[in-house]
């Protein structure tokens, strides 16, 4: 079986003070990190096991995970499993980026945001250029608030030709024509993320190849619908994965509406679906 899982734990800290996040400068306890790093553990035992399959893992922490020692070790770990086809992270890359040498370039990948305004410039580009001398794959991105545009545009010149810039709209912003205009010409697949995509009623990879999976094993088919469909470690999720369309209105969110069948982005980013990397450079 091919399957692609997205796990979210329970780790919700992030280093970072955005103020369009909830989860800025929050502050996991001890006893929180500590039970974050038992499910992360009990999770990468169980994908180690799974030489049956093939798998794709994703991890989309609410918090930022590369700070942790655990999170930098699972991606690790795993990079070197044969029955892993590619993991990847959702991070700040706030990170050191040293520990990347000790994993398989050719199965890890970044999906790398950055934040006006939490880091200076020259150290996010500096970090950009060490993950393109190690040979890691990686895309970079910004969330489109007007103040970030002179940055992006910045980012977009400096950044090698063939690494993607990605732009997401801000959530609960609408986008004139001109505005959206501005954002297209540094993200060609911007008009993917200006709108919100219906998808009630529409066929949906995932619950079928694409599952999410929280911290206490909890299988849905995404993070954005509720309903369980059984648990990863006693196997009851797989007698639930079937082809099956969106119970919701719309999606707004990349890692969801991605997989969307009536959307063509499979093809556009075909073998860089998880780390967000077209499958050749978009014209600008």
């Amino acid at each position: 079986m091919d399957l692609t899982i997205l796990y979210r734990g329970p780790l919700a800290s992030c280093d970072y003070d955005c103020p369009y996040c909830p989860f800025a400068k929050r502050r996991d306890t001890p006893d929180q990190l500590r039970a974050d790093r038992a499910a992360l553990a009990r999770f990468t035992t169980w994908v180690a096991e799974q030489t049956d399959d093939r798998l794709s893992v994703l991890f989309t922490p609410w918090g930022e995970g590369l700070t942790r020692s655990w999170y930098r070790r699972a991606l690790t770990d795993l990079s070197h499993l044969p029955h892993i086809a590619r993991v990847a992270i959702q991070t700040n890359l706030s990170c050191r980026t040293d520990w990347l040498k000790s994993a398989d370039p050719a199965k890890l990948a970044l999906w790398c945001t950055y934040h006006p305004g939490q880091t200076p410039y020259d150290r996010f580009l500096t970090k950009c250029g060490e993950l393109g001398a190690a040979g890691i794959r990686f895309s970079v991105g910004v969330v489109g608030f007007p103040d970030h545009l002179d940055q992006a545009r910045r980012l977009r010149a400096d950044l090698p030709g063939h690494v993607y810039l990605w732009v997401n709209a801000a959530e609960g912003r609408t986008y004139s024509d001109p505005e959206a205009a501005d954002w297209t010409s540094i993200d060609p697949l911007f008009p993917f993320s200006r709108h919100p995509h219906p998808s009630a009623g529409l066929p949906c990879r995932t619950g079928e190849s694409v599952i999410s999976v929280d911290g206490e094993g909890t299988v849905r088919r995404c993070h954005f619908v509720p309903a369980e469909l059984g648990n990863l470690y006693d196997g009851s999720y797989r007698r639930a994965l079937e082809p099956r369309a969106c119970p919701l209105a719309t999606c707004d969110c990349h890692i969801g509406y991605v997989h969307l069948e009536t959307l063509p982005l499979y093809d556009v980013f075909a073998g860089g679906v998880l780390e967000r990397i077209p499958v050749s450079p978009v014209a600008r």
